[in-house]
């Protein structure tokens, strides 16, 4: 069975003041060490898969801003995922970027070397939010960035947002869909902002610095981004997601619908034969692992039925037509509504979960709420 490919570059200008993710300054020496043993994981993970697992189903490179790497390494990455995995023609391919790290030169060798989708962190449309988030860029950079895109030959391109920020207003919060809109992206994600502990973002709040935004104004602009988007043509199928006809994110749904995945680089999961594994996070440990012969795997699990079930329904659950019934009893020979009977039924007499078309699903209510409704199904 194919597989989806994460490969994770840890690697930024700078750190943003909401970010808790696995990441370092960029420096050319340890990012070229980076790419020597990234290249060794791709051998010693392409000896030990079975030939099926090989096949690629699509291929997402994350970060990090994997765009920040010098464009030679970035290309050797890339010869080196068509070197030691088969990269059939066609499959979705992402990297991530952040504007003002991509150039035309930069933005044609990604085509040539068989990617075809584009993330780009755009994150806000007013640069005193994007300062307040720690970004480099200017939104003006960012319109510039997707001009160039379009210029190479990008037709599917993703534009992140963030919304919720502290000071940000549901005027300007509207104002930001209506400039995303006129870009036309093929894609849109946006996420409420989660103030992470130990980010300047939360030191920030908790020393009384900055206000949280308010929950009600948080509610209010993700129902605005939900019925503006649809207004606009975008089909919203994933609780942060919002897509053109034909142009939903198949690595995300990958994920999503509990399908395979194989993850490259310090911190990244795996999801193969029923194990779950995490890499080491450490950069230096990741990399010592490697020159040493050895993978890097840190923590590694065996999944129970339960826990595969439970899984299966809060990853179901995040998309809009929710769990397929007759998929779930095909996949586990058994009944949803059966195996979850309290649950469900409690989070149905609360308006927070529905049964329709033969799916289990979120209601509109449940939206909003959806954290609290997958914590149910997870096993304690």
């Amino acid at each position: 069975m194919a597989i989806s490919l994460y490969v994770h570059v840890p690697f930024c200008l700078q750190k943003c003041a909401y970010c808790n993710f696995v990441s370092y300054p960029l420096e050319e020496e340890t990012a070229r060490r980076y790419r020597d043993c990234l290249l060794k994981e791709m051998a010693l993970c392409g000896e030990v898969l079975a030939p099926p697992e090989r096949e690629l189903a699509t291929v997402y490179l994350g970060g990090g801003t994997p765009t920040c790497l010098p464009a030679g390494l970035l290309e050797d990455i890339l010869e080196g995922l068509h070197r030691y995995f088969d990269w059939p023609l066609g499959i979705e391919a992402t990297v991530e970027a952040n504007p003002g790290t991509v150039d035309a030169a930069k933005l044609k060798m990604l085509r040539e070397a068989g990617i075809n989708r584009l993330s780009l962190g755009v994150q806000s449309c007013q640069d005193h939010h994007l300062d307040l988030l720690g970004r480099l860029h200017g939104f003006r950079q960012a319109v510039e960035a997707v001009l160039l895109a379009r210029q190479v030959g990008f037709s599917n391109l993703n534009v992140d947002l963030i919304f919720a920020l502290p000071g940000q207003t549901l005027p300007e919060w509207r104002r930001c869909l209506e400039e995303i809109l006129a870009l036309a992206p093929e894609h849109i994600s946006a996420y409420s902002l989660e103030v992470e502990e130990g980010t300047p973002l939360a030191r920030r709040i908790q020393g009384g610095g900055l206000a949280p935004c308010e929950e009600e104004t948080e509610l209010a602009m993700y129902l605005e981004a939900i019925a503006f988007l649809k207004e606009n043509g975008y089909e919203h199928y994933e609780i942060s997601n919002f897509a053109r006809p034909g142009f939903r994110c198949r690595h995300n749904l990958a994920y999503w619908e509990h399908r395979p995945y194989l993850g490259l680089g310090p911190a990244a999961h795996s999801f193969l034969d029923r194990r779950r594994r995490a890499n080491v996070c450490s950069l230096e440990e990741y990399c010592a692992r490697l020159e040493a012969g050895e993978l890097p795997a840190g923590e590694e699990e065996e999944l129970s039925e339960e826990a595969l079930m439970g899984e299966a329904m809060f990853l179901g659950l995040r998309l809009l037509e929710g769990v397929s019934l007759e998929g779930f009893a095909r996949r586990f020979g058994k009944n949803p509504l059966e195996v979850f009977a309290p649950q469900i039924a409690s989070l149905c007499r609360r308006g927070l979960l529905e049964i329709s078309s033969g799916h289990l699903r979120l209601t509109s209510r449940g939206l909003p709420l959806a954290n609290m409704v997958f914590r149910e199904f997870i096993l304690p």
